[in-house]
């Protein structure tokens, strides 16, 4: 054991053992059985007023499970795509996928066709469960993709009736969210489950080396790629990040908000499977970009957890009514996909009451690498410390490990880390080196006590005559701005210093000038990290995640200064 290694399991908040048992389920489907005979009269998701408890989730993923293996004939290792939002149907598809010895792969709804096109083709996916308002995506280019089998489902299918009659109505004639399409041969959502429940499904034997996910990473610079991450990886990160919650998660409990989607690897851990294992409600938020809508989902459940990326707690805290809510049940709230704000974050706590922790991961570690403790009295700018059985380390380009104060790479070793990118060993080799370290592409600093902090992503630096610039710092000073809502930096061509400082400012004050934002930036930045270009949108481009897409602000500058 390094030197390293030693600060970090002293680091460890009391309680926290430093290892795993990776053998404690052999599987995902073993974790889902176990939670569903202990907590099978409890809630386990809720969505537009629909509940279904843990045996309506054992039940129906079971049916689900026997359709694809006796009627479609889907054998173990086949692929199947799950195309929906956050709706009671997903968890049901998800677990029954898993259950008949299949893979996930899970497609974000709101994928173009030139985006479902290359992940259904790369990944080979054999089936696709789709929600009607994405099917006329999925319908230009069933064609040119090997998916034999389609099953479509409206929004309302399993809310009950007449609220399910009632929803898929208004959603397809009055709101008119439901595009035509045709795909014929293409089966029913729960006519699938029906004839599922006919035949008993066959025991499938599953084991840590089973792929258990392809995840797809977000291909925002380049061609999106399949993160392998088998039943293995996955049990053992649930676990991780179970052990690091300790005694916080009272079994049978506790109620999760979960708007970030559950496709995504974030929530389909840290909500989804985390949660399951000690009995929790999942409450499924379908469009949280409706901010007013999401609090008065809010309003009505005394709700324990949360997790988040910076951009949907900073739309809360200005969204009317969420102030008023009642926090007197409120434990934790996990930040992660993006840096949280120490602006963001300080006045979530004045809020909430509650600490915004931030968490660190990747798709490829399933995610989770590193979190705070729960029991911060505030928000400290790391990620925190590695969770049991990981290992992390700052890199120079040479791979030699670097000390405490010292800003590299970041590495990670660990059970939950992926077991490569599909098809792609040469990509797999560029990330995944011989002794285990998957480098992560982030530039980051470990202090004394064995915390992270991540300075910003490789490619996102930006070099101003030769100086490095961190958009996360950028972002953080103008965040503090009176007046700001959100924030993006970017670097953009400078014929003199190479690159250039350019951010793009949401106003919250109407009133906010240039000037008052370069008075701060000067007041709080050295000079070469000063934007040089200042430009204002009435929004920014995110993905469905709510990740910033700096790329798409990297146009040419409109304010120079």
């Amino acid at each position: 054991m390094n030197t390293t290694e030693r600060i970090w399991l002293k680091s460890y908040p009391p309680g926290i053992p430093a290892e795993i048992d990776p053998n404690a389920y052999r599987s995902i489907v073993e974790l889902l059985e176990s939670a569903c005979d202990r907590f099978r009269h409890r809630p386990a998701f809720a969505n537009m007023g629909r509940v279904l408890r843990y045996d309506d989730v054992d039940r129906l993923s079971r049916q689900f499970a026997s359709f694809l293996v006796n009627e479609l004939g889907l054998r173990k290792g086949e692929r199947v795509a799950i195309m929906l939002p956050n709706v009671l149907q997903y968890p049901i598809a998800l677990f029954g996928v898993l259950r008949a010895g299949l893979t996930v792969v899970n497609t974000n709804p709101l994928y173009t066709a030139r985006e479902l096109r290359h992940q259904l083709g790369d990944s080979g996916a054999s089936a696709i469960v789709v929600l009607d308002n994405f099917a006329a995506t999925l319908a230009e280019v069933l064609h040119e993709v090997p998916c034999r089998h389609v099953i479509t489902t409206g929004l309302g299918d399993l809310l009950g009736l007449p609220k399910s009659a009632l929803v898929n109505f208004v959603v397809r004639r009055v709101k008119k969210l439901v595009p035509p399409y045709a795909i014929p041969g293409a089966i029913r959502f729960n006519a699938a489950l029906r004839l599922g429940a006919r035949k008993a499904l066959p025991r499938i034997e599953l084991g840590h080396d089973d792929l258990a996910f392809l995840q797809y990473t977000g291909g925002t610079t380049g061609v999106a790629k399949g993160a392998m991450l088998s039943h293995g990886n996955m049990v053992a990160n649930m676990l991780q990040a179970s052990c690091w919650l300790g005694t916080t998660l009272r079994e049978g409990e506790e109620v999760i908000i979960t708007a970030i989607p559950l496709y995504h690897i974030f929530a389909l851990t840290a909500n989804c499977l985390v949660f399951m294992k000690t009995g929790g409600l999942n409450v499924l938020i379908t469009n949280p970009r409706d901010m007013p809508g999401f609090v008065r989902e809010l309003r009505r459940v005394r709700f324990t957890a949360m997790t988040g990326v910076n951009t949907l707690f900073n739309g809360l805290l200005n969204t009317p009514g969420f102030d008023r809510l009642d926090f007197s049940r409120f434990k934790f709230t996990m930040g992660g996909g993006m840096a949280v704000q120490r602006v963001v974050a300080e006045r979530w706590k004045k809020v909430t009451g509650v600490t915004l922790v931030e968490a660190y991961g990747l798709t490829e570690t399933s995610p989770a690498a590193c979190v705070n403790p729960l029991d911060l009295p505030e928000y400290n700018g790391s990620i925190g410390l590695p969770l049991p059985s990981t290992e992390c380390s700052v890199q120079d380009d040479d791979g030699r490990l670097l000390g405490p104060g010292e800003v590299g790479e970041l590495c990670i070793r660990g059970p939950q880390v992926m077991k490569g990118y599909w098809q792609r060993p040469e990509e797999t080799a560029k990330v995944l080196s011989a002794d285990g370290w998957l480098h992560t592409g982030d530039i980051a600093r470990m202090d004394e006590q064995g915390f992270f902090y991540i300075v910003d992503r490789k490619k996102d630096m930006i070099l101003v005559s030769g100086f490095n610039v961190y958009p996360n710092e950028i972002e953080d000073v103008v965040a503090q701005c009176p007046g700001v809502l959100e924030v993006a930096a970017v670097g953009v061509p400078d014929e003199k210093s190479g690159e250039a400082v350019k951010v793009v400012v949401v106003r919250k004050d109407p009133n906010l000038t240039e000037e008052t934002i370069r008075a701060h930036c000067r007041a709080n930045l050295t000079g070469y990290k000063q934007p040089k270009y200042i430009e204002f949108r009435d929004s920014l481009p995110k993905t469905n995640v709510g990740k910033i897409l700096r790329r798409e602000l990297r146009e040419p500058p409109k304010t120079a200064a």
